[in-house]
């Protein structure tokens, strides 16, 4: 235990992250330095009896009087950044410690980058001048008893101590030593301390940054809704087409033709269509435009290749669907799509009736199939009426679905209105 309780304090003085932190705090002195010598030279020429090259009392003066003159630069937006990597980098801080990794936009952004700035340049400053001097001094002291004392005459640590100098001289060089390495570390630890809070993003940024998230996690659901409805509607259909084609291969060749022809159709389509959701991964990389996406206006494709999987659909709707804006139509035509996957999938080879109704309000889009004992129940829905609620709340639209009677039932009203 005593054994434990050592290497921990020693590597508390001198371990690897105490030596980050230290290097941190040089950089700071020697951030400070031009700032110093500046404010030394102006001193030198412009007060009468000023000395800040031998005095430590205008030594002093002339580091608190650089101290103001290094804080403006940090209202820079790009310090903050080259400040929060280095802090990152040298400062041992956790992981659970979040820095802003942009520049600073804001006044209060730079204002804390200002405070953090003159912290970490005060606090360098001066551990760095007690490294330049008090160094060299404890290194003097360990050797006084070894060397020729003359070096130290002009000091007075000899008189200092006394009448026995050589035997004190190694055991202060040492507390000298011991004092630095452990105000070296308490700096550090100072600023590490400091640094989340000055450095940290404010709550401006960290909002902007959750709409960031909410924005990349809205295109990443958009894009599975269109895989799942494109691309699973395909795959149902073929299913069918499919396992129908092998039923009658003998005894029907002319359908088995027909349904394998209507499966190439229906892969073709779904390569399209997985193309121009791809594309969508590809804008702004100097990609070209993917193709448009299907509307109700290419509802008819649809339906044939449904019907061509066995599934017999009553279509009920007006003369022309062109009027809707896109947006709703491409949305009408993905529920439509993902309704008939779902009957496909849940119900097989059923009637379908299909109704959809528009006004200058509103488009309602009802889709029904007979259910039996052997059907699938979907008491809360899966992925694909999800993606239907999800497509329908982005129009502020409605979604319902249940079964009644013995016939599932799926209405989606879309308002036409707001989408213009």
């Amino acid at each position: 235990m005593t054994g434990v309780w050592w290497r921990r304090a020693v590597r508390a003085v001198i371990g690897r992250r105490v030596q980050l932190r230290w290097v941190h705090l040089v950089l700071g002195g020697a951030l400070l330095m031009p700032y110093y010598l500046l404010t030394t030279v102006v001193f030198a020429m412009l007060v009468r009896g000023a000395d800040p090259f031998t005095s430590l009392r205008w030594q002093l003066g002339t580091f608190a009087s650089a101290l103001p003159l290094a804080a403006p630069t940090a209202l820079l937006p790009l310090v903050r950044p080259l400040e929060a990597t280095a802090a990152r980098s040298l400062c041992g801080l956790p992981e659970s410690a979040e820095l802003a990794a942009g520049p600073a936009g804001s006044w209060d952004a730079r204002a804390r980058t200002a405070l953090w700035y003159g912290l970490h340049l005060a606090i360098g400053g001066l551990v760095s001048g007690l490294f330049l001097s008090l160094l060299p001094a404890s290194a003097m002291l360990v050797a006084l008893p070894f060397t020729d004392d003359s070096y130290a005459d002009g000091l007075g640590w000899p008189d200092s101590f006394g009448s026995a100098p050589t035997a004190l001289a190694p055991l202060a060089g040492a507390a000298l030593l011991a004092l630095l390495m452990g105000i070296a570390a308490a700096a550090g630890a100072l600023l590490a301390r400091c640094a989340p809070a000055l450095l940290g993003p404010s709550p401006a940024e960290r909002l902007a940054a959750a709409e960031r998230r909410a924005a990349r996690l809205a295109s990443r659901n958009r894009l599975a809704r269109e895989l799942h409805d494109s691309v699973g509607h395909a795959l149902s259909a073929v299913t069918l087409q499919a396992s129908a084609a092998r039923k009658v291969l003998d005894s029907d060749p002319d359908f088995a033709r027909e349904a394998l022809a209507a499966i190439e159709e229906t892969t073709r389509d779904a390569v399209g269509e997985l193309d121009s959701v791809l594309g969508l991964l590809r804008e702004g990389e100097g990609a070209p435009a993917p193709a448009p996406s299907p509307t109700l206006m290419d509802l008819d494709g649809l339906l044939a290749r449904t019907r061509a999987a066995g599934v017999a659909v009553e279509l009920t709707a007006p003369g022309t669907l062109d009027r809707l804006p896109p947006v709703v139509s491409r949305e009408a035509y993905r529920i439509v799509q993902e309704g008939l996957s779902n009957a496909l999938r849940h119900a097989g080879r059923v009637p379908v009736r299909l109704r959809i109704a528009e006004d200058r309000k509103k488009v309602e889009i009802t889709m029904e199939n007979p259910v039996d004992g052997t059907t699938r129940e979907r008491p809360t829905g899966g992925r694909g009426l999800r993606g239907i609620a999800e497509r329908a709340t982005l129009l502020r639209g409605t979604c319902a679905w249940d079964t009644v009677d013995g016939v599932w039932r799926l209405t989606v009203r879309l308002p036409v209105e707001a989408s213009r």
